[in-house]
């Protein structure tokens, strides 16, 4: 079994909207924190949502530079039973760097809060004043992004 590198942002996307969970990482004074997120994906950005006070707003405030891993698959598969090291969790794994944008006007927020819908429902939803004008709304604006495919099966001429 390999890890192969998914070079192509169509195949990228596809694992990251299959995805219900995406995994935000931060850092502030060398003390790393990671949290599981609702999200958005749109273009070169990701859209993340939460309250605007605690551990990962005043994080973010203070280092807006982000890591997000989105992890898809969980099978076990193993080249011979006997042999823990041939064991793998076979899966889809894409990481993005990025830096977070705050987002304060009242009409991007009520988009940004329908995309995240859309990520989850194919409902329409409507959202009143207050709960847009409370929620915190942020962009991650994509830097660096990668992905991999995990426990594959080599590609050979007999196999392919």
């Amino acid at each position: 079994m390999r890890t192969y590198d998914i070079e192509k942002r169509e195949e990228i996307e596809e694992v990251i909207r299959a995805c219900k969970t995406c995994y935000l990482a931060m850092s502030v004074d060398d003390k790393p924190y990671v949290l599981p997120m609702n999200f958005a994906f749109e273009g070169d950005t990701v859209i993340l949502h939460s309250a605007q006070e605690g551990r990962m707003w005043e994080s973010i405030l203070k280092n807006p530079n982000v890591c997000i891993n989105w992890t898809l698959g969980e099978e076990l598969a193993w080249q011979n039973v006997q042999v823990g090291c041939s064991y793998r969790v076979k899966s889809k794994s894409v990481v993005l760097e990025g830096t977070v944008e705050f987002i304060d006007d009242f009409d991007e927020k009520y988009r940004c809060l329908e995309l995240l819908m859309k990520q989850y429902s194919d409902r329409e939803f409507k959202f009143g004043t207050p709960a847009v004008k409370n929620v915190g709304i942020f962009k991650v604006h994509i830097s660096a992004l990668g992905a991999r495919e995990f426990g594959a099966k080599a590609i050979t001429p007999w196999n392919s």
